[in-house]
């Protein structure tokens, strides 16, 4: 713990010679505005300006040029686009093999993600986003996530549909707005299922369907259809499954403050390799969160708890949990900003329950850090401790995992 306290002081202390930075994101292109002017603290997380835009569709232009003409015609004059990357190196403290290069010997991933984002306005009520996987593999589609919104405003209103396809994200990368992990994407730390509930449930899955979408400042809505499939997949499927997300996002006083539930029903086919499998989809989640200041210090607190049921004898799987007793998980996540706009602290803390019929038990603590060296570049240094019955005689793979983290977007 020591060691890790002292790696953190020092690496902080040393990045605090590294100058300012403006962000040149694609969505940054199109805007005008600077990476921090819609994210919170450290991006992908979302402030109230960022979630107007997402939830616009991606519509709305700063100063670039615009071609525009009858019949709807309102494009950028320019294509934007972007490139992030993620290069990690994890190290967990299991039993190492000679054979194998697991974590356990210490893991350079890189890049353990490589995307070409393209995306944008369309026309004044279209827009579009294209995730391309720069690292895809044999068989692996090239097509990591897309979405096309139609939004429009009614009554102040937006309200539309969002159709979207994507290999990870599970069905909320549809439209979503919080912070808290409700979507892969949209978390403060790279540690999903330590600080989000919903991640611990396996819903950052493969998803295509229809959102029909509503928010304004002060809440928002999605009703999916969806299938557990995505663009490549072997075989067609309809959308049968059930996917209902709503959320109240009030200001109190300088907060900036959500509350919401999500909740997954029925069943629907996934791509198999020789027929297509029923499958249901049976899960919710309460989350909240909460972004302000605490004296001149930025502070974002999230909370999530998420359940996922058993897998009944003689009846379909669940996608999210095939153990017979129910999934459940309780989280805890912070942020402190101890150099505005630069340095921030980060905390989680997880009571988890795989499901298994014995040794269930499966909690984390993290502790860590966050430095912005540009406003369009991260580093992350974070250490978790697990503990809890599923750890019980398995040394296999640890129960610590340091992660040293860089992410950026350019």
């Amino acid at each position: 713990m020591k060691k890790l306290i002292y790696l953190l002081a020092g690496t902080l202390g040393l990045m605090g010679l590294v100058p300012n930075a403006s962000a040149i994101s694609g969505y940054s292109r199109q805007t005008n505005l600077a990476c921090n002017a819609c994210h919170a603290q450290v991006f992908p997380a979302l402030n109230e300006l960022g979630r107007s835009f997402k939830a616009a569709g991606y519509t709305m232009m700063g100063t670039q040029k615009k071609i525009e003409g009858s019949e709807g015609l309102s494009l950028p004059e320019t294509l934007n686009a972007s490139v992030v990357t993620k290069i990690r190196y994890q190290k967990t403290n299991g039993v190492t093999s000679s054979i194998t290069n697991t974590t356990n010997n210490g893991q350079l991933q890189f890049p353990d993600e490589l995307l070409l984002i393209v995306g944008g306005r369309v026309s004044e009520n279209i827009g579009a986003q294209v995730e391309l996987n720069l690292k895809s593999k044999d068989k692996e589609p090239v097509v990591e996530n897309f979405k096309m919104p139609f939004i429009y405003d009614v009554s102040g209103t937006k309200s539309g549909v969002v159709l979207f396809t994507t290999a990870s994200q599970g069905v909320s990368y549809g439209f979503e707005l919080l912070n808290t992990g409700a979507v892969r994407g949209g978390r403060i730390m790279e540690s999903r299922k330590t600080i989000s509930a919903q991640q611990y449930i396996n819903t950052g899955s493969a998803a295509e369907g229809v959102a029909v979408v509503s928010s304004n400042s002060l809440f928002f809505a999605n009703l999916s259809k969806w299938s557990p499939r995505s663009v490549g997949a072997a075989s067609s499927g309809s959308p049968t499954a059930n996917y209902l997300r709503l959320a109240i996002t009030p200001s109190v006083g300088s907060w900036d403050t959500g509350l919401g539930v999500q909740s997954w029903s029925g069943s629907a086919t996934t791509a198999g390799a020789t027929l297509p499998t029923l499958t249901d989809t049976k899960a919710y989640a309460v989350d909240a969160q909460a972004q302000g200041e605490v004296g001149s210090m930025p502070l974002g607190i999230y909370l999530t708890y998420a359940n996922a049921a058993g897998t009944e004898t003689g009846g379909n799987t669940n996608l999210f949990n095939s153990n017979t007793n129910a999934m459940t998980a309780l989280s805890v996540a912070a942020q402190l900003g101890v150099v505005p706009g630069k340095a921030t602290l980060l905390f989680a803390y997880r009571k988890g329950d795989t499901g298994a019929a014995s040794n269930s038990e499966d909690n984390a603590l993290l502790i860590g850090g966050a430095y912005m060296l540009a406003q369009n570049m991260k580093l992350e240094l974070s250490q978790e401790m697990y503990s809890g019955s599923n750890y019980s005689g398995n040394n296999t793979k640890g129960d610590q995992l340091t992660q040293l983290m860089l992410f950026a977007a350019f």
